[in-house]
């Protein structure tokens, strides 16, 4: 079956970087749209930025997250930049059913497949 499976996620300090990568297996990321989600404590899931050749990004991330796609590795990417307390959350990385993220991207019923997700902690 389809796996997607995440990785990077750590304890960082405020100020502080991370990638965080999603692997596929048994499904081509190329062609389809790949979105990252989080999900913090109390709080429900949310958009933090799709790929699908163009990019879209939440507006708490623009200009800190890069998100990227290697399609050789099958492998997506979220360069996470001047983390902040705020980020800390459960991170997913999802994709299937549309090719395009269009200005619906933060919709998770979007998305057929998803990972398991990687914690990342941003504390001093």
């Amino acid at each position: 079956q389809v796996q997607l499976v995440e990785s990077g996620g750590d304890l960082v300090q405020p100020g502080g970087s991370l990638r965080l990568s999603c692997e596929a297996s048994r499904f081509a990321l190329d062609g389809y749209a790949v979105a990252w989600f989080r999900q913090a404590p109390g709080k429900e899931r949310e958009g933090v930025s799709c790929f699908d050749g163009l990019i879209y990004y939440a507006d708490s991330v623009k200009g800190r997250f890069t998100i990227s796609r290697d399609n050789l590795k099958n492998t997506a990417y979220l360069d996470m930049n001047n983390l902040k307390p705020e980020d800390t959350a459960i991170y997913y990385c999802a994709t299937g059913t549309n090719r395009a993220c269009s200005r619906l991207w933060n919709s998770q019923g979007r998305y057929r497949y998803w990972g398991q997700g990687t914690q990342v902690t941003v504390s001093s």
